[in-house]
């Protein structure tokens, strides 16, 4: 069966503050090790009261101190907000911790926005040299040299794996050139899915790390007993959405009836465009979703976001993900 993981946005509620969505994360890290989840990823993400994962390098070894097996990671670090070699310090000293359970995902996005980037320090330039920020995290996390004057401690020989984040060429063609695997952010960018596939897989040169492509599809899946049910859980997500649009930073919102009383013609447009490969419904649904997905991306492992209101109902979408994953085509 294809690899399923999670991306966990740590949503901070109307009903739940910060505190208790970081121990839902590790509630739901430990419910999806035994459900047979490969991988569980928090994304950094900055002034945004509604995602409580800015600490991302935190949040990990939070979550990883609570699983015993289940991979653990970053999807992704925004590199260029930070130094290199800081980065390989942190996530070095999680691979001591937590040995062959730690994952890296890069991204050279801000996470943010232009005011919050101030307050980061981080130049407007500094995307423009995230490929060269890859290869230098890579080298300190690789063996030391003899006579290496500057070592990151304890991460030098950890060989942390690296994955690139992206919805473009751009970062596709970064992990091919660079031998990394790719994860794609369909799951908000999906309009240049096929295209960024293709050019990753064509363009790709083996590399100490991956001997062949290896790519990632993030997809918004929400599972529940009936289609009907799915889709109004999914109306916490759509809201989300809208509000961003509003420029509204606000915390999630329980799911509504009737999502058409909610947003604007033009808000329901542009958040469907981005939500557009998204799949809402009853494990029946799911699976077909999945086998359409698996169909058209041949995709080597599916990143999960299941946006759901009430961590109850959260664990259970999870759990008939995995239900419904096992009886597609792929699986077969």
């Amino acid at each position: 069966m294809i690899p399923l993981s999670i991306l966990d946005l740590v949503r901070v509620t109307e009903d739940t503050d910060a505190g208790a969505a970081l121990w839902n994360a590790r509630d739901l890290a430990a419910h999806a090790e035994d459900w047979g989840y490969k991988r569980i990823w928090f994304a950094e993400h900055h002034n945004l009261a509604g995602i409580a994962s800015a600490a991302t390098t935190v949040v990990i070894a939070h979550v990883a101190g609570g699983t015993r097996q289940i991979r653990v990671g970053a999807g992704g670090i925004m590199l260029p907000n930070h130094a290199p070699y800081v980065i390989a310090e942190q996530f070095g000293t999680l691979e001591r911790l937590f040995p062959g359970r730690i994952d890296l995902g890069l991204g050279r996005a801000p996470g943010t926005d232009q005011v919050t980037l101030r307050a980061l320090r981080r130049a407007p330039e500094a995307g423009d040299n995230f490929p060269n920020d890859v290869l230098e995290l890579q080298a300190y996390l690789a063996p030391a040299e003899p006579g290496q004057r500057i070592q990151a401690i304890p991460a030098a020989g950890t060989n942390v794996p690296l994955w690139i984040l992206g919805s473009s060429h751009f970062g596709a063609l970064l992990a091919a050139e660079l031998g990394l695997p790719y994860a794609f952010a369909s799951h908000f960018a999906p309009d240049l899915l096929l295209e960024a596939l293709q050019l990753y897989r064509g363009r790709f040169k083996p590399s100490a790390q991956l001997d062949k492509p290896y790519a990632m599809v993030g997809v918004n899946i929400i599972a529940a007993e009936s289609d009907a049910e799915a889709k109004r859980l999914a109306t916490t997500q759509q809201m989300s959405f809208a509000n961003i649009f509003r420029g509204a930073r606000k915390l999630g919102q329980p799911p509504i009836d009737d999502i058409e009383t909610y947003w604007s013609p033009q808000e329901k447009a542009q958040a469907m465009r981005m939500l557009a490969r998204s799949i809402y419904g009853s494990p029946d649904t799911v699976r077909k979703g999945i086998d359409a997905l698996l169909a058209e991306t041949e995709a080597d492992e599916l990143m999960i976001v299941s946006d759901v209101y009430e961590h109850p109902k959260r664990l259970r979408s999870f759990e008939l993900i995995m239900e419904a994953a096992k009886g597609t085509a792929a699986a077969a």
